[in-house]
């Protein structure tokens, strides 16, 4: 069976495919939801929930998730940025490379391991902890799966937890990946986006 061609459309952008709703014109489910965002968020809907909000029992259930591996993982904040940068690198996503590149760095993750990834070279000077976290986000994406010695790796550093949860976090950036490429949200403004670094 022959696959389908795959086109790409360069002249649409996100206004004219999942445009941010304004909140007077939400309906009441979205009017529910974004209430629930604001009190576990400390803020109005942004970024990846504002295509979701088209959606918004997803949304919803999106940013619960969302919740626990940013802020609670077994893996902690600052090797879940990383992850999350590994993510961003591997769908070419803009808006979540701009966001998270800044707080990437005030928590630690070393500028010269960013632009590493970036430019999708095998970052150097990593701790141990980095090099778990980016060797099995890095075949996740890129094998699908992650090798015996990895897995064995992460399991020995975090345990069976600790691997559940990188592996959520993985897929819970690329399923925001997915809705801002498909919705072609932007970078932040002022941040650079990844578009000028080779793939």
């Amino acid at each position: 069976m022959m696959m389908p061609a795959i086109l790409i459309a360069t002249a649409v952008n996100a206004e004219d495919r999942l445009p941010a709703i304004s909140p007077d014109q939400y309906s009441n489910e979205q009017r529910a939801a974004a209430a629930e965002f604001e009190a576990a968020r400390k803020g109005p809907v942004f970024g990846p929930f504002e295509p979701l909000m088209h959606s918004p029992k997803l949304m919803s259930q999106t940013r619960a998730l969302g919740d626990y591996l940013r802020f609670q993982s077994a893996i902690g904040n600052t090797l879940s940025e990383l992850a999350i940068l590994v993510t961003a690198r591997a769908w070419g996503q803009d808006y979540e490379w701009s966001y998270h590149k800044p707080i990437a760095i005030k928590v630690g993750i070393k500028p010269e391991i960013i632009d590493a990834i970036a430019e999708g070279r095998l970052p150097t000077g990593m701790s141990e902890d980095e090099d778990a976290v980016y060797q099995f986000s890095t075949e996740l994406h890129h094998n699908k799966r992650v090798s015996d010695a990895t897995f064995a790796r992460v399991e020995k550093r975090w345990g069976k937890k600790g691997v559940v949860d990188l592996t959520g976090i993985n897929a819970y950036y690329t399923l925001l990946a997915m809705q801002l490429n498909v919705a072609r949200y932007p970078a932040v403004p002022g941040e650079p986006g990844l578009k000028h670094f080779p793939d």
